[in-house]
């Protein structure tokens, strides 16, 4: 049986645009916001597609010193669906790239 040398140059040079690709929309993302709220917008957290949280916002009414352990959660919550919605950005996005090929390796999955 022979080796298809050629074929493996071709499969290497799809996989060097992929990741090229990916590199591309990795910086993309980077740059697009996500928003979360907790506590009926009491809470709003921003993150971006490098799942990375950028702001939290509280409205005064929420600060009250008297009840730090809701405002604890409150804020928990909402940084874990602005990270969960970051996640799924850079799912939909990807998979675009990838045509919904799993490949973690490409994007630090």
């Amino acid at each position: 049986m022979a080796l298809d040398f050629a074929g493996m140059g071709d499969l290497v040079k799809q996989a060097q645009e992929m990741q090229k690709k990916v590199s591309e929309a990795q910086e993309q993302l980077a740059q697009k916001l996500v928003t979360a709220t907790a506590g009926g917008g009491m809470v709003m957290v921003t993150a971006n597609g490098a799942s990375e949280v950028v702001s939290i916002k509280l409205e005064r009414e929420v600060i009250n010193p008297d009840e730090a352990e809701m405002l604890a959660d409150l804020v928990v919550a909402a940084v874990n669906e602005a990270l969960k919605k970051a996640q799924d950005l850079v799912a939909r996005e990807m998979s675009q790239i990838t045509g919904g090929l799993n490949l973690p390796g490409l994007f630090g999955g």
